[in-house]
């Protein structure tokens, strides 16, 4: 199912897979206007433990343009689009998430949609070459409020290394390694890196996901 919803700087996009009882809503990075491959092996590994998910286009990208909005702008589109989602579906468990800037806006509005936990592929955590530059305060977000975080991040990643992004996240198990740079190489790898994740998830829905 896809369709538009209305959001105060235009209409967003959702297409909505599986029909369980727990939700995964997903949002893409900062260009392109097709999903990447990694974010395409996530939803089908969750549509087969049974999970509903969500994809949603930012309105630049419904709009046509080729530039992402800045974060405040991509931020006021999510909310109201994952509210709509959670009053329609009324799933017993949200999980948030996204690759690079989707994962952003994931950690900077987790709370504010009532998510259970958030899920991050390739969080861009600097530019590349600006370690200073850093977001961490963004990922810290969640945690600070203590949801899990998942971390998948490229071995390689320009824009910080599992080892930059570990020393962000408490959690021992909170970032997995797998094979690429920011564009993610092995989406079966990523797929396997969220399984037992979203599994620990499924186990605090008082019904089956």
């Amino acid at each position: 199912m896809s369709d538009l919803v209305d959001t105060p700087v235009g209409p967003a996009r959702v297409t909505v897979s599986g029909a369980g009882a727990c939700l995964v809503v997903l949002g893409h990075g900062a260009g392109g206007s097709s999903w990447s491959k990694d974010v395409l092996a996530v939803r089908d590994r969750c549509q087969e433990r049974g999970w509903t998910v969500a994809l949603v286009d930012q309105p630049w990208r419904v709009a046509g343009r080729k530039v992402a909005d800045r974060p405040p702008v991509l931020d006021r589109a999510w909310v109201p689009v994952v509210d709509h989602l959670r009053t329609l579906l009324r799933p017993e468990v949200l999980v948030v998430g996204g690759r690079s800037a989707g994962a952003r806006v994931a950690c900077r509005t987790a709370t504010a949609v009532a998510a259970d936990a958030v899920l991050c592929l390739s969080f861009p955590l600097h530019p590349p070459g600006r370690p200073a530059s850093s977001r961490a305060d963004e990922l810290a977000l969640p945690v600070a409020a203590g949801l899990p975080v998942r971390v998948v991040q490229g071995a390689r990643d320009p824009f910080g290394t599992p080892e930059e992004v570990r020393s962000v996240l408490p959690a021992a198990d909170g970032v997995i390694e797998v094979p690429g740079t920011h564009s993610l190489s092995s989406p079966s790898a990523v797929a396997d890196a969220i399984t037992a994740w979203i599994g620990d998830r499924e186990s605090s829905a008082p019904g089956r996901c």
